[in-house]
């Protein structure tokens, strides 16, 4: 299944005798819940999932967006009516970003069968499409999680990355460049790392074409021939790294770039672990 799904598409199989699951991701870094939003309308039949408390762990040690148990998972996936061998597809409210978090998680589960809506709910209602504010009753689901489909990076792994291959930061330049810091205890990046925006990957809220995302990549430093992986603040929004890469045809369904899950949040809250400052390298 290709990593994203146009709305046409999505329209069209919603109409179909056997629609995908369709799960509303949206969420703000501070708020307001993304739950209110989808009370006064959404996509119909789609499912809320919350990405604080459902397709993340607990903060921790882990960072700020941990990854899920895989058992606590699975029931919220069952929840949503998710099934084996039947597609997903997970939108959000601003550039796919943490629908591209719903998008990983499911494919590091073991269902390849997952699609980001490209252009999100933004598009959907722009378009006039249909929607409504009734909360549907899935069918219970029999999906079974079995982790470790998608590679992900230790912070001791992030830290070597460097050596050998190209670790992508998704966070926003100034963030990057350790000028601002709004929720991790230091400012900075992983020594090594480059800056790849997320904001970078859309233009006018839809994804960008892949060649351009591949020349984009390219520009950064990233080439097919050497290893790439990618992080961000928590582990959400450098899901869309994965994701865009793969789009650029710079990684493959059988050979995704790593993600280091735990990102600075966790790297940062490590007062052994430096943190460089500035723009990416020329």
């Amino acid at each position: 299944m290709h990593p994203l799904i146009s709305t046409e598409a999505l329209a069209s199989a919603l109409s179909g005798a056997e629609p995908p699951v369709v799960l509303d991701v949206r969420w703000r870094l501070g708020g307001p819940p993304g739950r209110q939003d989808y009370e006064v309308a959404h996509v119909p039949g789609a499912v809320y999932v919350d990405l604080d408390t459902e397709l993340s762990s607990p903060p921790g040690a882990g960072g700020r967006h941990p990854l899920p148990d895989p058992a606590a998972l699975q029931a919220v996936l069952r929840a949503a009516g998710v099934r084996r061998g039947h597609p997903v597809v997970a939108y959000d409210g601003g550039d796919g970003s943490v629908a591209a978090r719903a998008w990983w998680l499911l494919r590091w589960a073991g269902h390849p069968e997952v699609a980001v809506l490209d252009g999100g709910y933004a598009a959907w209602t722009a378009e006039g499409r249909p929607v409504n504010a009734e909360a549907p009753a899935p069918v219970p689901g029999d999906v079974v999680v079995r982790p470790g489909a998608m590679p992900v990076l230790t912070a001791d792994e992030a830290a070597a990355f460097t050596a050998s291959g190209v670790l992508l930061d998704a966070r926003a330049p100034e963030r990057y460049r350790g000028e601002t810091e709004p929720v991790d205890p230091r400012a900075g990046h992983i020594p090594g790392a480059l800056n790849a925006p997320t904001s970078g990957h859309t233009e006018g809220g839809r994804w960008l074409p892949a060649a351009a995302l591949a020349e984009r990549f390219r520009s950064i430093g990233v080439s097919p021939d050497h290893p790439v992986a990618a992080y961000c603040g928590s582990g959400v929004t450098a899901s869309s790294v994965v994701l865009a890469l793969e789009v650029a045809g710079l990684r493959t369904p059988d050979a995704p770039a790593p993600l280091y899950a735990g990102s600075w949040s966790q790297w940062s809250s490590d007062p052994t672990r430096p943190a460089a400052t500035g723009p990416n390298p020329t």
